[in-house]
């Protein structure tokens, strides 16, 4: 059986917001591909831009508090009902079972944050046009040539981890380094704990998208 394919539809036709770029920080160049910036930006949120499912607790609280942050209009009936949708298995978003108290724990935690204060985020430094026809290896290619520009950071890694996922492939240092144009010494500099359990997540999901399993 093939694993479910993730229904953003459900979202779309919901008018549920997603994805924000950057409203105060200005990039330093941009490209016909998209937008970099030399120093990073927190302002981008892009969910479930990349075909890596959540597959933690912790991961799945923070969507659904960005969510909670990117629609100011949404009340709390709205909200448990995103939330239902978000962690059905069959909608494709998670790679796992939600208990329901938790999930109703997970929904008052979320309402009570205060959305004046933005969810904490990955820096971004290349930003990739939602109608960017480039492939995956083409972005790859360039999130390592403009890498050079500026110092290696753990999101860059994580980008270069995100779309090796997305082309099928397993995870290594050794592909992270080839592909961002540094020693595999470097990459194991500049990548934390969380980083690598990260790493070791997407290896797991590709591993059953291609023993064929159903999470």
């Amino acid at each position: 059986m093939s694993q479910f394919e993730r229904n953003l539809k459900i979202l779309e036709r919901r008018r549920v917001i997603y994805r924000r770029d950057p409203i105060n920080d200005k990039p330093t160049e941009t490209f016909d591909w998209g937008r970099f910036y030399k120093d990073g930006t927190y302002e981008c949120y892009s969910l479930f831009r990349s075909k890596a499912k959540i597959s933690t607790y912790k991961s799945l609280k923070w969507h659904l508090y960005v969510l909670w942050y990117l629609n100011p209009q949404m009340d709390q009936d709205e909200l448990t009902s995103i939330v239902n949708i978000i962690t059905k298995k069959e909608n494709g978003f998670i790679t796992f079972h939600l208990p329901e108290q938790l999930k109703q724990n997970m929904i008052y935690d979320v309402s009570l944050e205060d959305l004046e204060r933005a969810p904490a985020n990955k820096s971004r430094k290349i930003i990739f046009s939602d109608n960017c026809l480039l492939s995956t290896s083409e972005k790859l290619s360039i999130v390592g040539s403009m890498i050079g520009k500026s110092k290696l950071t753990e999101s860059e890694i994580y980008e270069a981890m995100l779309y090796t996922h997305d082309e099928g492939k397993k995870i290594t240092v050794k592909n992270i380094a080839d592909a961002l144009g540094c020693s595999t010494r470097t990459v194991h500099r500049n990548m934390g704990n969380e980083l690598k359990k990260e790493k070791e997540l997407l290896n797991q999901q590709l591993g059953s998208i291609i023993n064929g399993c159903n999470y």
